[in-house]
This record gives C-alpha cells, sequence and structure tokens, in this order.
C-alpha cells in the first residue's frame, strides 16, 4: 500500500490538523510502504535555518515514521517552496521534483503539486516564477528570520486578497495544460493537489482516456488521502 497527500497548510494556529497529521503518522502511514506529499505540508516555510518548536515536533514526527520503515517523499508547493536539503536530511523525506513520474499500481503516474497547471492566474504564474528562482530564493534567505516572517506574513495577505477577487475557474487548472502536460510525459494518470478540489476527473488525451486525481486539503476534522493498493487508487477523505 503507498499513500499521497497534499495541502495540509500545517501552522500552529490549527493544532487540530496538526494533531491529526501526528496521528495519521503514527497510525495508518506505518502500515504503508510509502507517503508522498505534494506540496503545502505548512502554510509558510521561510527556511531550513529556522525551527520553531511547531516545525521541530512535525519534522520529529516524520523522521520518526521514516525510521519505522516507511518511505516518505516530498513535493515543493506554493507555499512552502523554500523546504530544502536540510529538511530533508533531518525529516527522512526524498525531496521530489515537481513534475515526477513514477510508478504506482503497475502504470506510470505524472505526479505535481497542481498550481504550474493554473496557466490562467496569470498574477500567480508571474510570482511563481521568481519563486522558484535560484537567486530570488537566495536573496530571501539571506534576509534576517524577522524579516522572512514578515514577508511571510505580507505575502499570504496579498494572496487571499487576490483571491477573493479572482473567478473561480481562473484559480482552477487549465484543461489544455492537463493535456498538454501528461501528452509530455507520456502518461495516462495525472495526481496533484493545490486547488483543494477533489475529484477524480475522466479525461481523454490523444485519443486515449485518461484520469486526473485532486487530492483535496486537510480541514479541521478531515483529511484526504490517495491511497493505492491491490484494489487500484482510491481517493477518499477520513476523520482526523
Amino acid at each position: 500500500m503507498q499513500l499521497l497527500i497534499a495541502d495540509l497548510h500545517l501552522q500552529p494556529s490549527q493544532p487540530d490538523i496538526a494533531k491529526g497529521f501526528i496521528d495519521y503518522l503514527r497510525g495508518p502511514v506505518r502500515q504503508a510502504s510509502s507517503l508522498t506529499i505534494l506540496g503545502d505540508l505548512f502554510e509558510a516555510w521561510i527556511g531550513d535555518d529556522y525551527r520553531g518548536e511547531f516545525e521541530q515536533r512535525i519534522i520529529a514526527e516524520l523522521k520518526a515514521c521514516a525510521e519505522a520503515g516507511t518511505r516518505l517523499a516530498f513535493m515543493h508547493g506554493n507555499r512552502d517552496f523554500l523546504i530544502g536539503e536540510a529538511f530533508a536530511a533531518d525529516s527522512g523525506c526524498a525531496l521530489l521534483d515537481d513534475p515526477t513520474v513514477m510508478e504506482l499500481g503497475g502504470q506510470r503516474v505524472l505526479l505535481m503539486h497542481g498550481d504550474s497547471l493554473c496557466t490562467r492566474d496569470e498574477a500567480y504564474m508571474a510570482f511563481r516564477r521568481q519563486a522558484r528562482d535560484p537567486a530570488w530564493q537566495a536573496q530571501i534567505l539571506a534576509m534576517p528570520v524577522d524579516e522572512r516572517m514578515a514577508l511571510a506574513r505580507k505575502l499570504r495577505e496579498q494572496s487571499g486578497e487576490a483571491n477573493t477577487n479572482k473567478a473561480e475557474d481562473i484559480m482552477d487548472v487549465t484543461p489544455e495544460a492537463v493535456v498538454e502536460t501528461m501528452q509530455a510525459h507520456d502518461v495516462s494518470v495525472m495526481i496533484h493537489g493545490h486547488t483543494h478540489r477533489p475529484a477524480v476527473h475522466e479525461l481523454n488525451v490523444g485519443g486515449e482516456p485518461a484520469k486526473r486525481y485532486v487530492i483535496g486539503d486537510w480541514r479541521p476534522g478531515k483529511g484526504w488521502q490517495l491511497r493505492v493498493d491491490d484494489d487500484g487508487l482510491t481517493l477518499a477523505s477520513f476523520p482526523i
């Protein structure tokens, strides 16, 4: 059994979600061969050099899970794109490129966070290009911690304000981008998060049937996962 999750947005102000994730790591994940996190594990990450008590606890729980035998992998999201090699080493998570092709359930599957598919949101795509630029990241990481924390708060506020004024379809994936990306990677199955719109979409890619799985975000009382086992791929929510 393999498990995939996304968009937990862990933060000290949401202790119920954090507890749910810790219980998940100590329970169901220990029965899985692997857990893949497709981005936005944290609501914000200002650099591996900052570890508050909250961040340290999550890292310790991930490490304990990895040491118990479950393979852990992490892909950057749009909130925690500054996670680096130090976090990976300390948590036991392998870092995945976005996108990554992986074999799941005996088939080639394309894994993504999903934000790069929202091509109609031109303002966000411009920010994404900047945020993923190594030179820009180095400049941010060179700032004092308090300045980075202030910048993270500012960016979250700006994002929230901008999203309230955007049409719903702009913040969802662009259908043409989905098909083009799947064709470019020669896959018939795509899995991503980001949009907070859990669903299984039936597609046609190059004249062949295909599927796009969207993993839901975690909220107080409810988590989402994609389970891969002998029965295939199953998207489901569960109580936390």
